[in-house]
């Protein structure tokens, strides 16, 4: 079996954001579990809200370009999803929106075709994100992904981590652990 490149990120700016830390937790459990990590920040690559016309003038931003480039070299994604107002993030979707464009003479759909991805959410409320990974997986399907169905939901969030950024809870860090295990065990099956 191959080792599968797995590309994490959070879909949120905040430099204390609570998915940021579901993140590193999942972003280590992939390398526990063999993968080779790539953990980006979506804060590093700022992009305009995503239009038409600055594409159409432009062409995609640099950091699209580069964003897209870690989704076309990665067989595997984990992503922790926040949900604002029971819904995505505006950062989350205008990353996706910007590197689903074609480009090069390929379509939008290439860096996201096959990918084994794993959704993940912490947030303060009870729901545990699961209306975000819910459009979350709906749009990254209608792209291509495979999605793995078992998501995890962190509520409570602000009481969830401890001053290291772990989990309290050692059930939900054993979920986030076998969920991180199973998008490396499926993306190497597929790309071996």
């Amino acid at each position: 079996m191959i080792t599968p490149k797995v590309l994490v990120f959070a879909g949120s700016l905040r430099t204390a954001s609570f998915n940021k830390k579901l993140a590193r937790i999942a972003a280590t459990a992939a390398a526990d579990a063999g993968a080779e990590v790539t953990m980006i920040d979506l804060r590093d690559y700022p992009l305009p809200l995503y239009d038409g016309d600055i594409e159409a003038g432009e062409g995609l931003p640099v950091n699209a370009l580069r964003l897209k480039e870690f989704f076309i070299g990665s067989q595997g994604v984990i992503i922790a999803c926040p949900e604002y107002n029971a819904g995505i993030t505006a950062v989350l979707k205008n990353t996706i929106d910007w590197i689903s464009r074609p480009h090069g003479g390929s379509t939008g759909r290439v860096p996201f075709e096959g990918k084994v991805v794993g959704l993940c959410g912490a947030t303060p409320g009870l729901m545990a994100a699961i209306r975000s990974m819910d459009m979350t997986r709906h749009v990254l399907m209608q792209l291509g992904c495979l999605v793995l169905a078992n998501r995890i939901g962190i509520p409570r969030a602000g009481d969830a981590f401890d001053e290291s950024g772990a989990l309290k809870d050692p059930k939900q860090t054993a979920a986030v652990n076998a969920l991180a295990a199973e998008v490396v065990r499926v993306a190497a099956r597929l790309a071996g």
